[in-house]
């Protein structure tokens, strides 16, 4: 089979140490596996996500010599795709559309935690409590036909009984018993984004033939549920490597913020291609 990896920066700031690493290793293990290495264009939240940082990142990966096969997909030139596969989930029962504002929602998680039983916790902090999970599709419809605004969320506990038991593997951690509940009832679209990452990367991956996901270990918890997704939707599983994340002197996580960090900022200072990658592997504890 062949080997087929990507990079999937968002277009919301300048290509840093860090994600030069994440690509460097999708690249790298493509090229000794004789396979392909595509890049993708994460750019569904369309308030945050800028043209001229696509195109800066573009240049910064072609200046490091990270060649990619094919043309590069853009997320925001496929939204037709995720929203097929949503409906896909709503012939199922999977999805049910939810109108609480944040606001509410942080008002009734603050309300659960004072109740006998407290708020579910996810990797990111409470859980959504399911409040619209409930609604009678008459009221469902109604609103909608007020006009209200809504988002779909998928319902994890149908979703978890629709998949069964799952596992996927990770090169570094071996085989991971799935948690189809670990995040909740996620959100799969909203109205100004007609799809959710999660939904978005699980499509993309599948339509373009991932075998090999690499990138970082915070990316863990999605896991658990873009294998759900795959599961529901009939796609193949491919291979995970979650690798260690690039800190800075103080243990904290590199972020656009860092600009002095940026492969443009480094390549200003006349600092080579062939250093900024030694750079980035010895930062993520490798040889070069």
């Amino acid at each position: 089979m062949t080997v087929v990896t990507r990079f999937a920066p968002s277009p919301t700031g300048l290509l840093h140490l860090g994600s030069a690493y994440s690509a460097l290793v999708a690249w790298t293990r493509a090229c000794e596996a004789g396979g392909r290495f595509l890049v993708r264009i994460e750019d569904t939240d369309i308030r945050r996500c800028r043209r001229e940082y696509e195109t800066a990142i573009l240049r910064d990966l072609k200046w490091l010599g990270l060649d990619w096969d094919g043309e590069v997909r853009r997320q925001s030139d496929h939204f037709t795709d995720y929203g097929r596969e949503l409906d896909r989930l709503g012939d199922r029962g999977l999805v049910y559309p939810c109108f609480c504002s944040r606001a509410e929602i942080e008002r009734e998680i603050a309300a659960s935690a004072s109740a006998p039983q407290a708020a579910l916790h996810g990797p990111d902090g409470p859980l959504y409590p399911g409040t619209c999970r409930h609604l009678a599709p008459a009221e469902r419809k109604r609103r909608i036909a007020a006009g209200r605004e809504f988002c779909m969320r998928l319902d994890a506990a149908r979703a978890a009984a629709a998949a069964g038991p799952y596992d996927f593997v990770d090169e570094g951690r071996g085989r991971i018993e799935g948690q189809p509940l670990l995040m909740g009832d996620f959100v799969l679209a909203r109205k100004d984004t007609p799809t959710s990452y999660h939904l978005a990367v699980t499509v993309d991956d599948h339509l373009q033939g991932v075998t090999l996901v690499t990138r970082g270990e915070d990316i863990l918890p999605s896991t658990h549920v873009h294998v759900l997704l795959q599961r529901l939707l009939g796609y193949a599983t491919p291979l995970y490597a979650h690798h260690p994340l690039i800190t800075d002197a103080t243990g904290r996580r590199l972020a656009k913020r860092d600009r002095d960090l940026t492969v443009q900022s480094l390549r200003e200072r006349g600092v080579s291609p062939a250093e900024v990658r030694r750079r980035a592997l010895a930062a993520a504890g490798r040889q070069a």
